[in-house]
């Protein structure tokens, strides 16, 4: 590393296990569980349950390389309390720099139009299903929802984080429970479907995007590894492999387990009518369910998952588009006001149209996410010379750039 860091690795811990490593792999889960996790069993279930088997198989691998790499991308600036933007700028100069946060407002813009036309359908299906009310006009619902959750951000941004972060462990505890009740429920419906061969390489493809998206914790990336350079000094590029690696286990066996669990307890043509009606599984499971408690519970969970994604992406977005509209003519302040307008009505009218939600999330959201998370770190490994220790495994390297392509070429295939 370099002399920046070289008193602090002198006396560093070396690299085991500890309560605050677990704490940190909490926190990468709790980043990566929100609403996309809601939608996942939906496509990932829609090729059958073989090809789902493959895909649970390979999302552990997949978001353990692209996240340890993103960390040692982090950990191969010169200076110590870098971010992603800053070292993207020391390795690729300022013009890199702009096309990154570029890219990174599209990865996390089209997430928020996703969120406000989730929530929008996740009340409108309780207030309809559950409550037995009327349909609300869609626009007075979804510019109330829109208008309540952004005031939230930013008249209460430090109360709203808090939620937020509060709101993560009881949701992943609901889920987990969720994904015990539903065990009784298990059919070999999905089972049943003989699986078309020729075609699983292609479904397995086409559903890779989901998987990106679901998984994706990168937000958090940076501030979790200036941590652990400040605390382990050269001994973090071993920490934030092993905690991403934990992270991304955890992942594994949570988030696969709920899909499994849902996916066994309902049938194709189940999963196939919750896409084409455009809510959440669990939105889609109240309706279908006798039981109250999942009548009840199912439309909470969506709504606090949604609910907690939509600040933090918000707050993601709104400061990626002030970067990109601030100029000398434009000075910060009326930057953020343009920015809040222009995401606050694109959101609204993005759900008031209502959009395929399994649409926007892979044509939209994964190919920007796969393009920072798995492309960036394996191109800088080869092209950076600062990277060059920081290198993984040549079939890690291979296997991570495929799966960013996979992600990229699956959405212009869907496309055409």
């Amino acid at each position: 590393m370099q002399t920046t860091t070289s008193s602090a690795s002198a006396t560093a811990p070396k690299a085991k296990w500890t309560y605050k490593d677990f704490t940190w792999a909490l926190s990468l889960f709790g980043t990566a569980v929100g609403a996309g996790v809601l939608f996942l069993p939906i496509k990932a279930g829609a090729g059958g349950f073989w090809p789902l088997v493959i895909l649970a198989l390979i999302a552990a691998p997949m978001t353990w390389f692209a996240h340890k790499g993103l960390a040692r991308f982090v950990l191969s600036s010169k200076n110590p309390d870098a971010d992603i933007t800053d070292t993207v700028e020391e390795h690729f100069g300022k013009s890199g720099a702009k096309i990154i946060t570029f890219a990174y407002f599209f990865a996390i813009y089209p997430i928020v139009l996703i969120y406000g036309v989730g929530i929008t359908n996740t009340v409108d299906s309780f207030l309809v299903n559950q409550m037995g009310m009327e349909q609300l006009p869609r626009p007075l619902l979804s510019g109330v929802l829109i208008a309540l959750m952004t005031a939230g951000v930013v008249f209460g941004k430090e109360l709203m984080l808090k939620a937020t972060s509060a709101m993560v462990y009881p949701l992943v505890f609901i889920l987990l429970a969720l994904s015990v009740y539903l065990i009784p429920g298990w059919n070999t419906s999905m089972m049943e479907v003989t699986p078309d061969w020729s075609a699983m390489p292609t479904v397995i493809w086409l559903a890779i995007p989901i998987i990106v998206f679901s998984f994706n914790h990168s937000p958090i990336i940076s501030q979790f590894t200036k941590e652990q350079r400040r605390v382990y000094g050269d001994n973090a590029v071993a920490k934030t492999d092993m905690i991403t690696g934990g992270a991304a286990m955890m992942l594994m066996g949570f988030v696969m387990f709920f899909v499994f669990s849902v996916v066994l307890s309902m049938s194709p043509e189940q999963l196939a009518m919750a896409q084409a009606e455009n809510i959440s599984v669990l939105s889609y499971l109240a309706n279908v369910h006798e039981s109250p408690l999942i009548s009840l519970l199912g439309p909470l969970v969506a709504f606090a998952a949604i609910t907690s994604s939509y600040f933090g992406h918000f707050l993601g977005a709104h400061e990626g588009l002030v970067g990109l509209v601030k100029s000398e003519k434009t000075p910060a302040k009326k930057a953020e006001k343009i920015s809040l307008g222009f995401i606050v009505i694109t959101t609204w009218v993005v759900a008031i149209v209502n959009p395929s939600i399994l649409g926007m999330i892979e044509t939209m959201g994964a190919p920007m996410i796969a393009g920072i998370l798995f492309l960036m770190p394996v191109f800088a490994m080869y092209k950076v010379p600062a990277m060059a220790k920081y290198k993984t495994s040549a079939p890690v390297r291979i296997f991570t750039a495929l799966c960013g392509v996979a992600a990229i070429t699956s959405v212009i295939y869907g496309a055409l």
